[in-house]
């Protein structure tokens, strides 16, 4: 083992979403969600990130026509420190019935249970987005529940609802948030029904529940796949929308009603039903 390490902290005024997928695409290594932004460790020197991280604020900046602030801070620390320090820094979280926790942490005895390894994971449930989704999984999934899970990341939102007594599929566009979902899923002694690497167009199957924590701009361009894949009656649960972009996503799911609207600091989360014709 190196006598250090690299500890990069990195800041983001918007999009959170949106460099959580460039750093799980670009990244070798497991990274850490924090309030506003990310930590990354490594015993390499992590400027090469610094560097991808600038680039890609430069060409979202472009493409979406918004300044976005980023700020990163690299610190060289004794190597022997790390991984307490890793430990002490997750800690577990309640919502509602679930007690997410990390793999080396007791489990809650009067709670749901979903042990989650970090170093596996990129949604851990202390992001608002994932924490007003696992609320209205919560609410709205029962027991013999088909669910779709679209954009499943670490598979947490898909194995709360298998603790809930749920049939689950899944799917993403990211070959490594799939492997890791299938590893969270066995780490809960749970197993998907279905899940792959790809999106929800034209599937044979049809849900009573469709979980999609993304972004506003995804859940537009796939609102029609999301919709085709509910069941009769079935309900919708859309969320990773900043509050300024609910308007936007709303435009594509006119055909819906508002049954129920999360909100977390500056993230909506929306749980739809297509209205009756």
């Amino acid at each position: 083992m190196q006598e250090h390490y690299y500890e990069l902290s990195v800041k983001v005024s918007s999009h959170h979403n949106l460099y959580a997928d460039f750093l799980a695409d670009t990244l070798p290594i497991g990274f850490e969600e924090i309030d506003g932004g990310f930590v990354i460790r490594s015993e390499d020197n992590l400027e090469t990130i610094v560097w991808g991280l600038e680039q890609f604020t430069e060409a979202l900046q472009k493409a979406l026509g918004q300044d976005i602030e980023i700020e990163c801070q690299q610190k060289q620390l004794e190597n022997s420190d790390w991984v307490e320090s890793y430990k002490n820094s997750i800690e577990p979280l309640a919502i509602d019935k679930f007690y997410i926790h990390p793999t080396w942490s007791e489990a809650n005895p009067n709670l749901i249970n979903i042990a989650i390894d970090p170093a596996l994971a990129f949604g851990t449930g202390h992001h608002p987005t994932t924490a007003s989704s696992l609320r209205a999984i919560s609410k709205y999934v029962q027991e013999g529940d088909k669910v779709l899970d679209v954009g499943c990341g670490s598979g947490i939102l898909g194995m709360a609802a298998m603790k809930l007594g749920a049939v689950v599929d899944a799917c993403d566009t990211d070959p490594i948030s799939v492997e890791n979902s299938i590893k969270n899923a066995k780490l809960n002694d749970l197993e998907f029904h279905s899940i792959w690497e790809g999106s929800a167009t034209n599937l044979d199957q049809k849900y009573r529940i469709v979980v999609a924590n993304i972004v506003a701009d995804v859940l537009t361009f796939i609102a029609n796949d999301l919709k085709n894949a509910l069941d009769k009656d079935g309900i919708l649960v859309l969320s990773g929308i900043l509050d300024k972009y609910e308007t936007k996503v709303l435009n594509y799911y006119k055909d819906c009603e508002i049954i129920e609207k999360i909100a977390q600091e500056e993230w909506v989360t929306l749980v739809l039903k297509i209205k009756e014709k």
